[in-house]
């Protein structure tokens, strides 16, 4: 009964990662994703890290700093403007994070990114934000014991 148990623990992380990303642009908070996965924020983020090997909150930052990559590159959209379009209530927060996780101002990037003229599937390689290299990585896939 055990392995049941891991595999719908799993299947919930899966939902709440799924509404995440389909949801990044709204406000979420660790509270309405762990309801997602039927468990209390506690105990969601603690499952989370280790089926993801990061926080729920880090990987929406990260899915939010994705797609701003994106629309960056592609748009002549403001900073401000996008800022708001991928869920961030403060510009500061989101350069900040942007910074953290890209390595350069959100200006910045896009003076030095202009869109991409290859097969989508390697854009997506080739922008995909690298996970700092001072932070040991954990496994990405969801728990099997």
């Amino acid at each position: 009964m055990v392995g049941r148990a891991v595999e719908q623990l799993n299947r919930r992380l899966l939902r709440a990662r799924d509404a995440i990303d389909r949801g990044y642009a709204r406000p979420l908070d660790v509270g309405a994703i762990a309801a997602v996965a039927h468990l209390s924020p506690a105990h969601f983020s603690r499952c989370f890290r280790d089926a993801f090997g990061e926080t729920p909150h880090r990987y929406l930052q990260r899915r939010r700093i994705e797609r701003s990559m994106f629309l960056l590159r592609e748009t002549g959209r403001s900073v401000t403007g996008i800022c708001s379009e991928v869920g961030f209530g403060s510009l500061g927060t989101f350069s900040r994070t942007f910074r953290a996780i890209v390595g350069e101002s959100p200006s910045g990037y896009r003076r030095g990114h202009g869109p991409l003229v290859a097969p989508h599937c390697v854009q997506m390689a080739h922008t995909r934000p690298r996970r700092n290299s001072a932070v040991p990585e954990k496994p990405a896939s969801p728990r099997s014991h």
